[in-house]
């Protein structure tokens, strides 16, 4: 198995890319990680050079540069270099922390999407109550969806469940205004009659926002507006809550100041937990293209080349290939 890394994308790269790197190679045995990017800055993080291919580029895509443009005018640039390697098959997926935009419009343009998938969506394994997690796309890869789009996710969510995340029969449920079936845009009460009629997918029907986190379902379907929101709505409050906390033990009194020391073990966990998830796919392309956040560590670039291994391990992309493209619609 061959994994492309933009080792030159993120806030932090190279050095957290690399360091991410070294600690997945450790477990990952069977995966050679091909890293593009400058050549003397990955060495100098780099732990030593087994099951690593570095390959040299001149050229690193910035996060203002605009998404169609730099693909085509920076093609020696280690985003561009790296899904390249998958396009010609010689990776089987791409990992990168840098630009959203220009890693989906590389995807689009290089991996290209599964026929009938009108549409890839972007998304990403996050925390329950409960610590099962769910998958929630689509995360902002769209504006506007379709019925048909909400169709197409609930499907590419689900197959990514059961085949990466080995969950049988994974709950799918539509983001709505509410639980009732009458309530919803047009295009979620569509995307709920068709739903309810398919027989291939486990759908449970409309969950609120609210529900998300309680592990009510295994897969949430929403627009990419809506979805990316809701996204951006629960990073904000748990990064809020914690700064409250932490706000709350400092200015507190010495009890409060004791009772935070003894606690600050299990609070720095569950903050753990919270970003657990890995990265963010682009389901619905031809082969894994996966992002991880512009700021992870090298304990979070590790995790998502995990969750790469699995969805090359577990060929979710071939399956999606050959459901979609053998399918009457």
């Amino acid at each position: 198995m061959k994994i492309a890394i933009d080792a030159m994308g993120g806030d932090f790269a190279p050095e957290n890319i690399v360091k991410g790197v070294n600690l997945a190679k450790k477990e990952l045995t069977n995966v050679t990680f091909q890293l593009y990017g400058d050549k003397a800055q990955i060495e100098e993080y780099l732990e030593d050079e087994q099951n690593v291919e570095i390959i040299e580029t001149t050229e690193v895509i910035d996060f203002h540069d605009d998404p169609v443009a730099v693909i085509k005018s920076k093609k020696d640039s280690s985003l561009v270099r790296a899904v390249t390697a998958v396009k010609k098959g010689e990776a089987d997926a791409v990992l990168s922390a840098g630009s959203t935009g220009a890693l989906l419009t590389a995807g689009l343009m290089l991996v290209k999407r599964i026929k009938q998938v009108s549409r890839p969506a972007l998304m990403s394994t996050l925390p329950t109550l409960d610590g099962r997690g769910f998958d929630m796309l689509d995360l902002g890869a769209n504006t506007e969806n379709t019925a048909q789009h909400l169709v197409d996710f609930a499907i590419l969510g689900a197959y990514y469940a059961e085949n990466v995340r080995g969950i049988t029969q994974p709950r799918v449920a539509l983001i709505s205004n509410g639980a009732e079936e009458s309530k919803g845009s047009p295009a979620v009460k569509e995307a709920h009659a068709l739903l309810s009629a398919m027989t291939e997918i486990n759908f449970i029907g409309n969950i609120e926002s609210r529900d998300i986190l309680e592990g009510s379902a295994d897969v949430v379907v929403a627009d990419g507006f809506t979805g990316n929101a809701i996204l951006k709505s629960i990073e904000g409050t748990m990064s809020g809550v914690f700064k409250l906390i932490k706000s709350t033990i400092k200015n507190g009194s010495l009890k409060t100041k004791i009772g935070g020391a003894l606690v600050a073990p299990a609070l720095a966990s569950l903050k753990d937990l919270a970003g657990s998830g890995g990265g963010a796919a682009f389901v619905g392309l031809k082969a894994p293209v996966v992002k991880a956040h512009g700021n992870s560590g090298a304990e979070e670039i590790a995790q998502a080349l995990r969750q790469v291994h699995k969805m090359v391990d577990s060929d979710v992309s071939g399956k999606l290939v050959n459901h979609f493209e053998n399918m009457n619609k």
